[in-house]
């Protein structure tokens, strides 16, 4: 798995986080890397080894010029990982505003949709990999307060294995890949410190820990690799056996 060189990826949402954690593989792997995401400043930190792309994934235009200026660059893509997504704020349904829960769907599940259909376009013809970003909360567990984000997870698994069978038969393969609490900002809940975060999984985690960027970013590596040449449709946990 160790060697992406001169292959084409595009990383959705990886400016921070998870996301530039695979954006830094991929870019240490040899791959030719494209990074879209909507904070221009962040983008422009991301240095010389990348192509930056600004674009908001909620809207429609803006994506389309996004990959008409990858496509312009490279004429194809090998890979796609898309990260990008949003967690908010946690509320019982009975007291779960509507509009909380549709920007969650509107962000996670359509927004991965509508970037995915790109990215299918550009691979066609010559194959390739994508991996979402989903999550151990919803398709796999739930918690009480966190409906919104549950429920647009769930669906970008649903997403994910629909999209797998629409399109294994292009030699594309569709995966998903579901972290549980992870060492980023979006693990800290409002009003908690790091150390707090810590102490609060490793009581409800059977590994004791937050996973490290490192252990995320290997699972992806993995499902964009030849040596997962057979998977497509999965959905892979990656949380410490909290869902075992």
């Amino acid at each position: 798995m160790g060697d992406l060189t001169g292959r084409r990826a595009v990383v959705v949402g990886g400016t921070k986080g998870l996301g530039r954690a695979v954006v830094d593989d991929f870019v240490a792997a040899g791959a030719r890397v494209a990074v879209v995401g909507r904070d221009r400043a962040a983008l422009d930190g991301l240095g010389p080894d990348v192509l930056a792309v600004a674009a908001d994934i909620t809207d429609d235009d803006a994506v389309r010029a996004a990959f008409e200026r990858i496509a312009a660059a490279w004429r194809g893509l090998d890979i796609a990982v898309n990260s990008a997504g949003v967690f908010l704020p946690p509320a019982p349904v009975g007291a779960l505003d509507p509009a909380d829960l549709e920007r969650a769907l509107r962000i996670n599940v359509v927004g991965t949709q509508r970037v995915m259909r790109h990215e299918i376009a550009l691979m066609s013809g010559g194959g390739g990999a994508i991996v979402n970003f989903s999550s151990n909360l919803g398709a796999h567990r739930t918690q009480p307060g966190l409906a919104a984000y549950g429920t647009s997870k769930a669906a970008v698994s649903a997403l994910t294995r629909t999209a797998a069978l629409d399109h294994v038969g292009a030699g594309i393969r569709i995966n998903a890949i579901s972290p549980g609490p992870s060492d980023t900002t979006m693990s800290v809940r409002p009003g908690e410190t790091v150390a707090q975060r810590d102490a609060r999984v490793a009581a409800a985690n059977p590994s004791g820990r937050v996973a490290r960027l490192s252990e995320i970013v290997a699972a992806v590596r993995y499902l964009v690799s030849d040596e997962a040449a057979y998977v497509v449709g999965t959905d892979l946990v990656v949380d410490g056996g909290v869902t075992a």
